[in-house]
């Protein structure tokens, strides 16, 4: 408590939480897996470890043997974290302060015993090793990177965000809208995304995004090394990290211009065809409707949001976000306006981060002097 009295520390945490918030943790000097990532997510993972009691279970047994089991797991695991403790020096119900390898490896490893011990499942071992190193690998993305922050970042630019998209769509994709309309509302279209399987359509829609993001990802360091050009200023040189950081900002940002763009096409297509292509129409285009439909009325007369009809809408919208996630990064004029618009939102944190770093030469957040535990 002593370090937030003084004036100096609380600046420095004040900077910190701008960092974060900002989705750019990785401003903060010595910010650390131990320190940082994992034990600021030690709750979520205490609440994992214990929740994996399950892993004693067995759907072939009872009911009542898997409650057993469940409960006799629970009692494993704490056994297990206990004995745990007593061999790194600590005692038995100690909550550790800070997580570092020995933790993050008795997380990963201690719960495939469960299934190892209950029925010999080998499988399912390999499967629990596997599942907690995915799931350190995730909180490590989300955590360390900050991800969370960048999304309500993000989000809060959202109204403007959709301003701009909409403003961009009207210019970037008036001949793309023209043909989109003629593509849906024809019969071919309408057959081939109907008689689809829906695991391709998933498929399908995948590789349209993995093609955009791909296009986004592409782009992205040429983007950073001018935005850090234009806002830097006298400030340190951005390290690798860091740079990858504000990668992730820029690509979440122009990430969600695409998807509101998608999304509002996709809207308009469904309510067009909902409109437009009756069922007479979609009977003479041999068109299938799907697994379901649901009936409306709209001024006495009858329409139908169809499976086909959200197949087709979706198919439209991906087409739209993959060209206009293409345009506004290979057109200047629409990446100079992106760039503009975050330019102005970046500033103020690159401001931020020129003090901070001042006030840590000076002495007052060396490493000798613990900088103080950053605020949710």
């Amino acid at each position: 408590m002593a370090d937030f009295e003084d004036p100096v520390q609380a600046e420095l945490a004040r900077h910190e939480r701008t960092f974060r918030r900002s989705g750019l943790p990785l401003f903060i000097e010595g910010y650390s897996a131990s320190e940082d990532i994992f034990t600021r997510a030690a709750p979520l993972l205490a609440l994992v470890f214990l929740g994996e009691m399950l892993g004693a279970i067995d759907t072939d047994w009872p009911f009542l043997g898997n409650v057993a089991a469940a409960f006799g797991g629970l009692a494993i695991l704490v056994v297990a974290f206990g004995i745990f403790n007593r061999l790194l020096g600590r005692g038995f119900w100690t909550l550790p302060q800070r997580i570092g390898r020995p933790e993050l490896l008795a997380f990963v490893f201690i719960p495939a015993l469960l299934p190892l011990i209950f029925g010999g499942q080998w499988w399912q071992v390999l499967g629990v090793i596997a599942g907690n190193s995915l799931f350190l690998a995730l909180v490590y993305l989300v955590v360390g990177y900050g991800l969370i922050g960048t999304l309500f970042w993000a989000l809060t630019r959202v109204a403007d965000e959709l301003a701009e998209s909409l403003a961009r769509l009207v210019r970037a994709l008036p001949l793309l809208l023209v043909f989109s309309l003629v593509l849906f509302l024809n019969a071919e279209m309408w057959q081939v995304f109907s008689t689809m399987p829906r695991l391709f359509v998933w498929i399908v829609a995948g590789l349209f995004v993995g093609l955009g993001a791909l296009f986004v990802i592409v782009r992205i360091p040429g983007q950073v090394r001018r935005l850090e050009s234009d806002v830097r200023g006298d400030a340190p040189a951005l390290n690798r990290r860091q740079r990858v950081n504000v990668g992730l900002t820029l690509t979440i940002s122009q990430a969600l211009q695409v998807f509101v763009v998608s999304v509002g096409v996709g809207a308009f297509f469904v309510a067009f065809g909902a409109l437009a292509v009756g069922e007479e129409v979609r009977t003479a285009w041999a068109v299938v409707d799907g697994m379901w439909s649901y009936d409306l009325e709209l001024f006495g007369y009858d329409i139908q949001i169809t499976e086909a009809l959200l197949r087709v809408a979706g198919g439209m919208a991906a087409i739209t976000g993959l060209y206009y996630a293409i345009s506004i990064l290979t057109d200047a004029t629409y990446r100079e306006e992106f760039l503009e618009g975050v330019t102005e939102e970046m500033r103020a944190v690159f401001e931020a981060r020129a003090r901070y770093l001042e006030l840590r030469a000076a002495g007052c957040g060396s490493s000798e002097t613990r900088r103080p535990a950053p605020s949710t």
